[in-house]
């Protein structure tokens, strides 16, 4: 059972999560599970994982009500998508409750390295607006959705920063559309992997009910400063990749210690 203060401290984190996810408009998710573990306190890296789970596929769907509203999500090739990744989630979920809770923080350091490395890689793709999933590109969006399930699943994160360029490649989508479209699969994702953790006990309940609130109100903050400080979004985005770079290392450091 956690203190009072560590639930204030997973409210905070949940603030801070949703504040950069809609300030910067993805990435934010990475940081969860290190904030769990190492400012709120949560001494079991499974139960840290499984719970920002939940969180995140909370956050998510809290986020697709205003894509959809504004017509950016390609619904059919959303759907195909994360019912592809959804047995990759279940499967990356039952591998990551079997691994060892510090080497699966070591690995997942080096992943946060790579996604700031995505976070600092050009945008510059327009993408074709009028897309549309068939039998033609099934094959290839059914491979990149099962691919970033297993990935999401495996470290208990959204894989947006995974979806979003996997939707671009599989379907030739525009940005727009692949971002809203994203949060249906980073949706489905986070639950399939909560629902592995929860059937192990591996959810704090509690601590999960904060980190969504504060993420709630978070976003609605880090959304309307997005769109005061749209012409400076470049360098968000590098400021943002080096607080993961630097959070990163931390977690390699400490994870490198305790194996």
């Amino acid at each position: 059972m956690l203190e009072p203060l560590q639930y204030l401290l997973g409210g905070a984190s949940g603030s801070l999560v949703g504040f950069t996810l809609g300030l910067v408009g993805g990435g934010g998710s990475i940081l969860a599970v290190p904030l769990m573990v190492y400012l709120v306190g949560v001494t079991s890296p499974h139960v840290a994982i499984g719970t920002s789970a939940l969180a995140v596929a909370a956050n998510a769907g809290a986020n697709l009500v205003p894509h959809a509203r504004q017509g950016s999500v390609k619904w059919r090739c959303a759907g195909m998508y994360a019912l592809a990744g959804v047995a990759g989630a279940y499967a990356g979920s039952s591998l990551g409750k079997a691994f060892d809770g510090q080497r699966l923080l070591f690995l997942f350091a080096l992943l946060m390295l790579v996604v700031g490395g995505l976070m600092l890689k050009g945008r510059g793709q327009t993408g074709n607006p009028n897309v549309e999933c068939r039998r033609e590109n099934a094959p290839k969006v059914i491979a990149f959705g099962s691919a970033t399930g297993l990935f999401s699943g495996f470290f208990g994160i959204g894989g947006g920063f995974l979806i979003v360029p996997g939707l671009m490649a599989s379907t030739g989508m525009p940005m727009l559309n692949a971002v809203g479209s994203s949060l249906v699969a980073v949706a489905a994702f986070g639950l399939t992997t909560a629902l592995n953790y929860a059937a192990s006990g591996l959810i704090d309940w509690g601590l999960a009910a904060a980190f969504i609130g504060g993420g709630v109100l978070g976003g609605l903050v880090g959304a309307a400063a997005s769109r005061r400080l749209a012409a400076h979004k470049g360098l968000l985005n590098t400021v943002f990749a080096a607080l993961i770079f630097c959070v990163a290392c931390y977690m390699i450091w400490k994870s490198w210690l305790a194996i």
